[in-house]
């Protein structure tokens, strides 16, 4: 698989379900939709649940060839060689991510509403930045203090695709696109819609 594909588009972030095939299930919709990428997150699994979910979603994704990436854990995202890994403030550094995965690997990093950090990221081996969140989250618990000005900041500084998230809906995520956001990163507006293959085609619609 190219993992050096272009980064646009709708980024999906699973939730924390525990039922595996209804999880699938979901995702195999999305996929159907258009998706840009799979971030697999689930912060109330166990190690051996976290193993057999990615398992199942990256041969999913391997079959969309759609390029799927683990939330957090370096050490299952070498072991199943997925595709990539996204990071956030609290995890190990980008740099010491990158050197541990090597040079060809996505590697996403949560950048908040922080710009210098996102360059820092950026200079450190970062393939994209996320920033966020800019909307109340049905799912995350976080400050909603990310201006949405940054996006238009990074896109005239970076080098690399922004992502945004928190809280993205078809119609609040609009501005942000037309702003410059390459991707936009969503849980519950697609996983809790009544179709979510349509639903990713709404977002996907915003990129055209």
């Amino acid at each position: 698989m190219n993992t050096a594909q272009k980064l646009h588009g709708l980024y999906l972030v699973t939730p924390d379900w525990d039922d595996t095939r209804k999880l699938l299930e979901a995702t195999e919709l999305a996929l159907k939709g258009g998706i840009a990428l799979l971030q697999y997150r689930h912060k109330t699994a166990d190690a051996a649940q976290r193993q057999e979910q990615a398992e199942c979603l990256q041969a999913l994704c391997r079959s969309y060839q759609v390029p799927f990436i683990i939330n957090d854990h370096v050490e299952l995202c070498m072991s199943l060689d997925a595709d990539g890994i996204h990071v956030g403030g609290t995890d190990k550094s980008v740099a010491d991510v990158r050197a541990l995965i090597g040079p060809d690997k996505i590697l996403g990093s949560s950048c908040y509403g922080d710009l210098q950090l996102a360059l820092s990221a950026q200079a450190a081996g970062a393939s994209y930045v996320a920033f966020g969140g800019f909307y109340p989250s049905k799912v995350k618990k976080y400050p909603v203090t990310t201006p949405p000005t940054i996006v238009s900041d990074w896109k005239a500084q970076g080098k690399v695709p922004s992502v945004v998230i928190g809280g993205m809906t078809k119609e609040n995520s609009a501005p942000l696109v037309k702003n410059g956001a390459d991707m936009v990163a969503a849980i519950s507006s697609i996983y809790l819609a009544g179709d979510p293959q349509r639903a990713v085609q709404e977002f996907n619609a915003l990129f055209a």
